[in-house]
């Protein structure tokens, strides 16, 4: 009898059906983007009304800030890109996941971890470092995750049935080797360092988070659904390589130029901004591939919403890329660094460009998944044009406030003068959080009703689900 309990529980709890490790990682990523993002929406009213809560330590800006940066990152990017990869590379590689119930048992791994970062950081517990604010029981987890997803991919990869490894696989297996080693290299649980030293490999792991983890898969996963969503070839493999070791190569030692206005050695910095500016090169090869796909396919981007997603992630790509290296200039960081310019460009990164190609993989990644078309597509243009709109009045409010908050620095203008001036901006921050969570409310009702709509008769019949169309 606790024989058969404890196999109806395996078998619910670690499912082994094909494509319930992917599901999930999904459905848990989109559950952490609802809490995330509410955090952050939060905290950006507390920015505009700063009375708003007193007494609940809870509800501080500085706990919120810290929880919606982890739940954003670590739960809603990270868990939607570990399901876009145990979707993507068993079809890039023609064969199934090597475990569906390890990778569910890492999804359970991951849905403790951000458990214990909700507890934990809203209660002020953290290690009080940029994207690093985890305490030690909750990093040993991360990396247990990390290695066991690895694991999965790698071991699927060595039970391909084709020979050729397309490019998409490049990115996913060079991210889950190279992230792993840059987290631990940059939690202070494993490698602690005294000083100046610590910021710099804080920060060596603070901007190669950015670079070999959400850009790399990011840039896997566009790779793989722009040519399958407008039915054409990759324009170049050649050119989608030298993007990929452009970015082994010079991304790495960007992460100093955080720190331009610190005592950091000369060379470490001039090798950050060196390498900066030549990011240009990957970037570049990268958006030609990109662009060059679509040729004669524009049109697509009107009636097909997942490359919607898709293409206007590949545009908000390209404006980070100019923002970065222009950014990592020193007269330019020396204007801009302490203000809300840098704010703006972090989201630039995170909400527009990563979170948008996430998107794009989830709404294309689902119905294979499940079986089902989705439930709305209205609801999928009101998500849309609502993270789209709200992202804009976001970065335009931040970058302008980031601008006058430079020129009050730099002119010497008190700040109880020219913090004043910046206020109305918060508001439109808040109003931007209001549009983008409830784009994303849309989203998850959206997904709900996909899943547990019972199907239609012409639904049954269909061997596969049709394309999202407008």
């Amino acid at each position: 009898m606790l024989g058969a309990i404890a196999k109806n529980i395996s078998a619910n709890l670690l499912s082994d059906q094909e494509g319930s490790a992917s599901r999930n990682f999904f459905l848990s990523a989109l559950w952490w983007s609802l809490l995330g993002m509410g955090a952050g929406l939060f905290a950006a009213a507390e920015f505009a009304m700063p009375d708003l809560v007193h007494n609940v330590p809870q509800l501080a800006m500085p706990h919120l800030r810290m929880w919606h940066v982890n739940a954003v990152a670590i739960g809603w990017l990270s868990m939607g890109y570990v399901g876009a990869m145990f979707h993507m590379v068993p079809t890039l590689c023609k064969t199934k996941l090597w475990s569906e119930r390890w990778g569910n048992f890492t999804m359970w791994v991951w849905n403790i971890l951000m458990v214990c970062a909700m507890c934990t950081l809203l209660n002020g517990n953290t290690e009080g470092r940029e994207y690093a604010e985890l305490g030690a029981i909750i990093d040993v987890l991360v990396v247990v995750g990390l290695l066991t997803i690895a694991v999965n991919i790698y071991m699927t990869l060595i039970n391909r049935k084709v020979k050729k490894l397309y490019v998409s696989l490049w990115y996913f297996l060079g991210s889950l080797f190279w992230f792993p080693l840059v987290y631990i290299i940059g939690q202070r649980t494993f490698v602690a360092l005294p000083g100046l030293n610590d910021a710099i490999v804080g920060w060596f792991y603070g901007h190669n988070i950015l670079g070999m983890w959400f850009t790399t898969v990011g840039v896997g996963m566009m790779y793989y659904l722009l040519p399958r969503l407008t039915q054409a070839p990759l324009y170049s493999h050649g050119l989608s390589m030298l993007g990929f070791w452009g970015i082994a190569l010079f991304y790495a030692p960007t992460g100093t130029h955080h720190i331009l206005q610190s005592p950091a050695p000369e060379w470490l910095k001039a090798i950050a901004v060196i390498s900066s500016i030549f990011l240009l090169v990957p970037v570049l090869t990268v958006l030609t591939n990109f662009f060059m796909t679509m040729r004669g396919k524009w049109g697509q981007v009107v009636t097909d919403l997942p490359l919607r997603f898709a293409v206007t992630s590949a545009v908000f790509y390209l404006i980070t890329c100019v923002q970065g290296p222009f950014q990592a200039t020193r007269w330019v960081n020396w204007y801009l660094h302490f203000s809300q310019w840098v704010v703006g460009h972090a989201h630039l990164a995170l909400l527009g460009t990563f979170s948008f190609i996430l998107t794009s993989a989830f709404y294309y990644s689902m119905p294979r998944l499940t079986g089902k078309n989705w439930h709305s597509q209205g609801m999928i243009r009101a998500h849309y044009w609502l993270k789209t709109l709200g992202f804009i009045l976001m970065m335009v409010s931040l970058t302008i406030a980031g601008l006058v908050q430079a020129a009050g620095w730099a002119f010497g203008i008190p700040v109880d003068q020219w913090s004043l001036q910046i206020r109305p901006y918060w508001f439109f921050r808040e109003l931007s959080g209001i549009m983008i969570l409830l784009g994303q409310c849309i989203f998850a009702y959206n997904t709900y009703k996909t899943l547990y709509t019972p199907k239609t008769a012409q639904e049954v019949k269909l061997a596969k689900p049709v394309e999202v169309k407008a």
